[in-house]
Protein backbone atom coordinates (compact mmCIF):
# COMPACT_ATOMS: atom_id res chain seq x y z
CA UNK A 1 0.00 0.00 0.00
CA UNK A 2 1.51 3.34 -0.88
CA UNK A 3 1.40 5.41 2.05
CA UNK A 4 3.05 9.50 2.30
CA UNK A 5 4.08 10.56 5.95
CA UNK A 6 1.86 12.87 6.87
CA UNK A 7 3.13 15.97 8.81
CA UNK A 8 0.45 18.00 10.37
CA UNK A 9 0.85 21.54 12.00
CA UNK A 10 4.56 21.69 11.77
CA UNK A 11 7.47 23.34 9.93
CA UNK A 12 11.06 22.60 9.22
CA UNK A 13 12.69 19.58 11.57
CA UNK A 14 9.35 19.81 13.34
CA UNK A 15 7.86 16.70 12.44
CA UNK A 16 9.57 15.21 14.34
CA UNK A 17 7.74 16.57 17.37
CA UNK A 18 6.06 12.88 18.51
CA UNK A 19 3.09 11.73 20.85
CA UNK A 20 3.75 9.11 23.74
CA UNK A 21 1.54 5.91 24.34
CA UNK A 22 0.58 3.33 26.57
CA UNK A 23 3.25 1.37 28.13
CA UNK A 24 1.29 -1.74 28.95
CA UNK A 25 1.10 -0.96 32.83
CA UNK A 26 -2.59 -0.35 32.68
CA UNK A 27 -4.40 -1.54 35.91
CA UNK A 28 -7.42 -3.08 35.29
CA UNK A 29 -10.40 -4.98 36.44
CA UNK A 30 -11.83 -7.45 34.08
CA UNK A 31 -14.94 -8.39 36.21
CA UNK A 32 -17.07 -6.82 38.62
CA UNK A 33 -17.29 -7.80 41.95
CA UNK A 34 -15.78 -11.10 43.15
CA UNK A 35 -17.71 -13.24 40.43
CA UNK A 36 -15.38 -16.36 39.45
CA UNK A 37 -15.34 -17.68 35.56
CA UNK A 38 -14.48 -20.96 34.81
CA UNK A 39 -12.94 -20.72 31.38
CA UNK A 40 -11.65 -22.81 28.63
CA UNK A 41 -8.29 -22.89 27.15
CA UNK A 42 -8.30 -23.43 23.33
CA UNK A 43 -4.93 -23.95 22.05
CA UNK A 44 -3.14 -21.15 23.74
CA UNK A 45 -5.75 -19.05 21.49
CA UNK A 46 -8.32 -17.48 24.54
CA UNK A 47 -10.24 -18.72 27.15
CA UNK A 48 -14.19 -18.10 27.53
CA UNK A 49 -16.43 -19.10 30.36
CA UNK A 50 -17.88 -22.52 30.07
CA UNK A 51 -16.93 -25.96 30.95
CA UNK A 52 -12.79 -27.04 31.90
CA UNK A 53 -11.44 -28.35 28.66
CA UNK A 54 -7.75 -29.20 27.81
CA UNK A 55 -5.57 -27.46 25.64
CA UNK A 56 -5.97 -29.38 23.06
CA UNK A 57 -9.72 -29.41 22.53
CA UNK A 58 -10.92 -27.89 19.40
CA UNK A 59 -14.35 -25.69 19.93
CA UNK A 60 -17.40 -26.03 18.42
CA UNK A 61 -19.02 -23.56 16.52
CA UNK A 62 -21.83 -22.45 18.67
CA UNK A 63 -19.00 -22.29 21.99
CA UNK A 64 -17.04 -20.11 19.82
CA UNK A 65 -19.45 -17.74 19.35
CA UNK A 66 -20.67 -17.92 22.55
CA UNK A 67 -16.78 -17.22 23.75
CA UNK A 68 -16.58 -13.99 21.54
CA UNK A 69 -19.94 -12.03 22.18
CA UNK A 70 -19.23 -12.79 26.01
CA UNK A 71 -16.42 -10.62 25.41
CA UNK A 72 -14.53 -12.36 28.06
CA UNK A 73 -10.36 -13.62 27.15
CA UNK A 74 -7.45 -14.90 29.09
CA UNK A 75 -6.41 -12.28 31.00
CA UNK A 76 -7.17 -8.54 31.00
CA UNK A 77 -11.00 -8.87 30.56
CA UNK A 78 -10.68 -6.72 26.98
CA UNK A 79 -13.91 -7.25 24.70
CA UNK A 80 -13.83 -7.39 21.22
CA UNK A 81 -16.30 -5.13 19.27
CA UNK A 82 -19.40 -6.83 18.16
CA UNK A 83 -18.89 -5.63 14.89
CA UNK A 84 -15.50 -6.93 14.35
CA UNK A 85 -16.74 -11.04 15.84
CA UNK A 86 -17.45 -12.38 12.70
CA UNK A 87 -14.43 -11.06 11.12
CA UNK A 88 -12.23 -12.37 13.39
CA UNK A 89 -13.61 -15.53 14.04
CA UNK A 90 -13.59 -16.11 10.03
CA UNK A 91 -9.64 -14.72 10.33
CA UNK A 92 -8.81 -17.10 13.13
CA UNK A 93 -10.52 -19.58 11.05
CA UNK A 94 -8.72 -18.96 7.72
CA UNK A 95 -5.03 -18.03 8.97
CA UNK A 96 -4.75 -18.88 12.55
CA UNK A 97 -2.52 -22.44 12.12
CA UNK A 98 -0.06 -20.55 9.43
CA UNK A 99 0.15 -17.85 11.53
CA UNK A 100 0.60 -19.81 14.19
CA UNK A 101 3.26 -21.55 13.05
CA UNK A 102 5.34 -17.83 13.16
CA UNK A 103 5.44 -18.06 16.95
CA UNK A 104 8.96 -19.71 17.13
CA UNK A 105 10.76 -18.70 14.44
CA UNK A 106 9.34 -14.81 14.70
CA UNK A 107 10.46 -14.70 17.87
CA UNK A 108 14.04 -13.32 17.93
CA UNK A 109 12.09 -10.63 15.53
CA UNK A 110 9.87 -9.81 17.72
CA UNK A 111 12.06 -9.34 20.56
CA UNK A 112 14.00 -6.72 18.73
CA UNK A 113 10.91 -4.75 17.47
CA UNK A 114 9.32 -5.27 21.08
CA UNK A 115 12.50 -3.72 22.53
CA UNK A 116 12.32 -0.91 20.08
CA UNK A 117 8.89 0.24 20.30
CA UNK A 118 8.82 -0.01 24.36
CA UNK A 119 11.64 2.62 24.00
CA UNK A 120 9.58 4.75 22.27
CA UNK A 121 6.46 4.60 24.64
CA UNK A 122 4.49 2.41 21.95
CA UNK A 123 2.54 -0.54 22.55
CA UNK A 124 4.29 -3.97 21.70
CA UNK A 125 1.55 -5.40 19.97
CA UNK A 126 1.79 -3.08 16.92
CA UNK A 127 4.67 -5.18 16.37
CA UNK A 128 1.71 -7.12 14.22
CA UNK A 129 1.44 -4.78 11.93
CA UNK A 130 5.09 -5.90 10.25
CA UNK A 131 2.92 -9.68 10.26
CA UNK A 132 0.01 -8.28 8.15
CA UNK A 133 2.23 -5.77 6.05
CA UNK A 134 5.31 -8.13 5.08
CA UNK A 135 4.93 -11.51 6.66
CA UNK A 136 8.38 -10.23 8.90
CA UNK A 137 10.52 -10.54 5.49
CA UNK A 138 12.56 -7.77 5.27
CA UNK A 139 12.64 -8.51 1.34
CA UNK A 140 9.40 -7.41 0.63
CA UNK A 141 8.31 -5.33 -1.95
CA UNK A 142 4.55 -3.65 -2.85
CA UNK A 143 3.46 -3.05 -6.49
CA UNK A 144 4.10 0.71 -5.37
CA UNK A 145 7.17 0.68 -4.15
CA UNK A 146 6.90 -0.31 0.12
CA UNK A 147 9.64 -1.94 1.30
CA UNK A 148 10.66 -3.92 4.55
CA UNK A 149 8.80 -5.87 7.27
CA UNK A 150 7.34 -2.17 7.82
CA UNK A 151 6.50 -1.57 4.15
CA UNK A 152 7.87 2.20 3.69
CA UNK A 153 7.47 4.17 0.60
CA UNK A 154 10.72 5.83 -0.35
CA UNK A 155 10.06 9.64 0.44
CA UNK A 156 8.71 8.50 3.94
CA UNK A 157 11.47 6.44 5.05
CA UNK A 158 13.82 9.27 3.81
CA UNK A 159 11.93 11.83 6.17
CA UNK A 160 12.39 9.28 8.70
CA UNK A 161 15.96 9.25 8.77
CA UNK A 162 16.91 6.16 6.60
CA UNK A 163 19.01 5.85 4.01
CA UNK A 164 17.07 4.82 0.55
CA UNK A 165 19.01 4.81 -2.65
CA UNK A 166 21.42 2.96 -4.96
CA UNK A 167 23.44 0.00 -3.38
CA UNK A 168 21.56 0.89 0.58
CA UNK A 169 17.86 0.29 1.81
CA UNK A 170 17.47 0.65 5.39
CA UNK A 171 13.87 -0.22 4.98
CA UNK A 172 15.09 -3.63 5.21
CA UNK A 173 16.91 -3.28 8.17
CA UNK A 174 15.02 -4.98 11.00
CA UNK A 175 16.23 -2.49 13.49
CA UNK A 176 16.41 0.44 11.75
CA UNK A 177 13.36 0.35 9.82
CA UNK A 178 11.47 -0.30 13.46
CA UNK A 179 13.16 3.13 14.79
CA UNK A 180 11.79 4.52 11.55
CA UNK A 181 7.87 3.03 11.71
CA UNK A 182 8.14 4.00 15.49
CA UNK A 183 8.41 7.58 14.96
CA UNK A 184 5.64 7.26 12.42
CA UNK A 185 3.20 5.40 14.59
CA UNK A 186 4.22 7.53 17.31
CA UNK A 187 3.60 11.11 15.09
CA UNK A 188 0.11 9.14 14.68
CA UNK A 189 -0.83 8.55 18.30
CA UNK A 190 -0.40 12.37 18.27
CA UNK A 191 -2.46 13.03 15.45
CA UNK A 192 -5.36 10.52 16.12
CA UNK A 193 -5.28 9.47 20.13
CA UNK A 194 -7.02 6.25 18.64
CA UNK A 195 -4.60 3.10 18.26
CA UNK A 196 -7.76 1.81 15.64
CA UNK A 197 -7.49 4.59 13.58
CA UNK A 198 -3.42 5.20 13.97
CA UNK A 199 -3.21 1.63 11.82
CA UNK A 200 -6.00 2.52 9.45
CA UNK A 201 -3.59 6.08 8.82
CA UNK A 202 -0.24 3.75 8.42
CA UNK A 203 -1.67 1.71 5.86
CA UNK A 204 -4.33 4.47 3.84
CA UNK A 205 -2.85 7.74 4.89
CA UNK A 206 -4.11 10.92 7.59
CA UNK A 207 -5.75 12.42 4.54
CA UNK A 208 -8.29 9.34 4.25
CA UNK A 209 -9.15 8.84 7.60
CA UNK A 210 -9.59 12.66 8.16
CA UNK A 211 -11.77 12.29 5.02
CA UNK A 212 -14.15 9.28 6.43
CA UNK A 213 -14.45 11.23 9.91
CA UNK A 214 -15.98 14.08 7.94
CA UNK A 215 -18.07 11.67 5.67
CA UNK A 216 -19.67 10.08 9.39
CA UNK A 217 -20.30 13.42 10.49
CA UNK A 218 -17.49 14.02 12.88
CA UNK A 219 -17.23 10.74 14.30
CA UNK A 220 -13.65 9.07 15.24
CA UNK A 221 -15.26 5.96 15.87
CA UNK A 222 -13.68 3.52 13.63
CA UNK A 223 -16.47 0.78 13.82
CA UNK A 224 -18.95 3.74 12.48
CA UNK A 225 -16.50 5.70 9.84
CA UNK A 226 -15.22 2.39 8.95
CA UNK A 227 -17.36 2.43 5.53
CA UNK A 228 -15.92 5.61 4.46
CA UNK A 229 -12.88 4.34 4.28
CA UNK A 230 -11.16 2.82 1.20
CA UNK A 231 -11.70 -1.09 1.62
CA UNK A 232 -8.14 -2.15 1.74
CA UNK A 233 -7.44 0.14 5.10
CA UNK A 234 -10.89 -0.86 6.26
CA UNK A 235 -9.70 -4.49 6.13
CA UNK A 236 -6.31 -4.22 6.90
CA UNK A 237 -7.53 -2.63 10.52
CA UNK A 238 -9.46 -6.07 10.58
CA UNK A 239 -6.96 -8.13 9.57
CA UNK A 240 -4.59 -6.23 12.78
CA UNK A 241 -6.91 -7.54 15.26
CA UNK A 242 -7.37 -10.93 13.97
CA UNK A 243 -4.16 -11.56 14.58
CA UNK A 244 -3.58 -9.62 17.46
CA UNK A 245 -6.29 -12.51 18.95
CA UNK A 246 -4.02 -14.95 17.00
CA UNK A 247 -1.15 -14.34 18.41
CA UNK A 248 -1.73 -12.52 22.19
CA UNK A 249 -5.10 -14.94 22.46
CA UNK A 250 -6.81 -10.99 23.52
CA UNK A 251 -7.11 -7.65 22.77
CA UNK A 252 -5.02 -4.94 24.18
CA UNK A 253 -5.19 -1.58 23.51
CA UNK A 254 -4.50 -1.50 20.04
CA UNK A 255 -7.47 -3.14 19.38
CA UNK A 256 -10.04 -0.58 21.13
CA UNK A 257 -11.19 2.38 19.83
CA UNK A 258 -10.44 5.37 22.61
CA UNK A 259 -14.07 5.16 23.92
CA UNK A 260 -13.16 1.55 24.31
CA UNK A 261 -10.17 1.95 26.37
CA UNK A 262 -12.18 3.99 28.84
CA UNK A 263 -14.82 2.16 28.81
CA UNK A 264 -12.88 -1.47 29.39
CA UNK A 265 -9.69 -0.54 31.12
CA UNK A 266 -11.06 2.59 33.08
CA UNK A 267 -11.15 6.19 33.50
CA UNK A 268 -7.38 7.06 34.32
CA UNK A 269 -6.39 4.68 30.97
CA UNK A 270 -6.35 7.60 28.66
CA UNK A 271 -3.91 9.20 31.17
CA UNK A 272 -1.49 6.20 31.63
CA UNK A 273 -1.26 6.29 27.98
CA UNK A 274 0.76 9.15 28.15
CA UNK A 275 4.14 7.51 30.27
CA UNK A 276 7.02 8.70 29.14
CA UNK A 277 9.43 5.94 30.32
CA UNK A 278 12.44 4.09 28.83
CA UNK A 279 12.65 -0.15 28.52
CA UNK A 280 15.06 0.06 31.35
CA UNK A 281 12.71 2.40 33.39
CA UNK A 282 9.94 -0.12 32.74
CA UNK A 283 11.78 -3.52 33.64
CA UNK A 284 12.83 -1.79 36.85
CA UNK A 285 9.22 -0.35 37.60
CA UNK A 286 6.77 -1.82 39.81
CA UNK A 287 2.74 -1.28 39.99
CA UNK A 288 0.16 -0.80 43.02
CA UNK A 289 -3.29 0.16 42.82
CA UNK A 290 -3.93 3.01 44.80
CA UNK A 291 -6.78 4.57 46.37
CA UNK A 292 -8.08 7.13 48.57
CA UNK A 293 -6.70 10.62 49.67
CA UNK A 294 -3.02 10.38 48.34
CA UNK A 295 -1.10 13.42 47.56
CA UNK A 296 1.95 13.40 45.63
CA UNK A 297 4.03 15.62 47.52
CA UNK A 298 4.11 13.55 50.80
CA UNK A 299 4.63 10.70 48.30
CA UNK A 300 7.45 12.51 47.41
CA UNK A 301 8.92 13.51 50.62
CA UNK A 302 8.90 9.86 51.87
CA UNK A 303 10.45 8.10 48.70
CA UNK A 304 12.89 10.98 48.16
CA UNK A 305 11.89 11.15 44.48
CA UNK A 306 11.84 14.37 42.11
CA UNK A 307 8.94 15.54 40.98
CA UNK A 308 9.35 15.49 37.35
CA UNK A 309 10.00 12.09 37.60
CA UNK A 310 7.34 11.25 39.81
CA UNK A 311 5.72 13.19 36.62
CA UNK A 312 6.91 10.80 33.84
CA UNK A 313 5.91 7.44 36.21
CA UNK A 314 2.40 8.91 37.28
CA UNK A 315 0.90 11.62 34.63
CA UNK A 316 -2.05 13.37 36.38
CA UNK A 317 -1.33 11.93 39.42
CA UNK A 318 -3.05 14.05 41.64
CA UNK A 319 -5.72 15.28 39.43
CA UNK A 320 -7.14 12.05 39.16
CA UNK A 321 -6.76 10.99 42.94
CA UNK A 322 -8.79 14.59 43.45
CA UNK A 323 -11.50 12.87 41.43
CA UNK A 324 -14.08 11.13 42.37
CA UNK A 325 -12.47 8.37 40.78
CA UNK A 326 -9.92 8.10 42.97
CA UNK A 327 -8.17 5.31 42.05
CA UNK A 328 -4.91 5.00 39.96
CA UNK A 329 -1.87 2.17 39.07
CA UNK A 330 0.73 4.09 41.03
CA UNK A 331 3.76 2.74 38.94
CA UNK A 332 7.43 3.69 40.59
CA UNK A 333 11.03 2.56 40.34
CA UNK A 334 11.46 -0.84 42.20
CA UNK A 335 13.44 0.81 44.96
CA UNK A 336 10.90 3.41 45.33
CA UNK A 337 8.01 1.19 45.51
CA UNK A 338 9.51 -0.74 48.55
CA UNK A 339 9.50 2.79 50.11
CA UNK A 340 6.01 3.64 49.53
CA UNK A 341 4.97 -0.15 50.81
CA UNK A 342 7.02 0.38 53.62
CA UNK A 343 5.41 4.28 54.48
CA UNK A 344 2.04 4.12 53.05
CA UNK A 345 0.48 4.79 56.14
CA UNK A 346 2.27 7.37 56.86
CA UNK A 347 2.17 8.82 53.81
CA UNK A 348 -1.78 8.85 53.98
CA UNK A 349 -1.73 10.68 56.83
CA UNK A 350 0.77 13.18 55.39
CA UNK A 351 -1.10 13.45 52.20
CA UNK A 352 -4.46 14.30 54.16
CA UNK A 353 -2.78 16.83 56.29
CA UNK A 354 -1.01 18.48 53.44
CA UNK A 355 -4.13 18.78 51.73
CA UNK A 356 -5.91 20.53 54.56
CA UNK A 357 -2.94 23.24 55.08
CA UNK A 358 -3.61 23.56 51.08
CA UNK A 359 -0.27 22.58 50.54
CA UNK A 360 0.38 22.48 46.30
CA UNK A 361 2.45 20.23 44.42
CA UNK A 362 5.55 21.46 43.55
CA UNK A 363 6.30 21.92 39.73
Amino acid sequence: MKRKLFISGCLGLGWLCMAYSNDNGIAITPFNGNEKLNKVVLSQQFEFPGKIANDSTDPKEDELTHAFELGYNSANGIRLNPRAIQFVQDYMEKNGDDLRKMKSWAKPYFNVIDGILQKYGLPSELKYLCVIESELKSTATSWAGAVGPWQLMPETARLLGLKVGRGIDERKSYTKSTHAAALYLRDLYREFGDWLLVIAAYNGGPANVYAAIKKSQGSRNFWKLQYYLPAETRMHVKKFIGTHYIFEGQGSVTTLTKAEVTEQIGVTATHLLSRKLSTSELSNAKSMEVSGKYYSPAILKNIMMDQSDFNRYNPDFDVIMGSNDNAYELKLPADKMDLFIANKYIILNESVQMMLSGATVGK
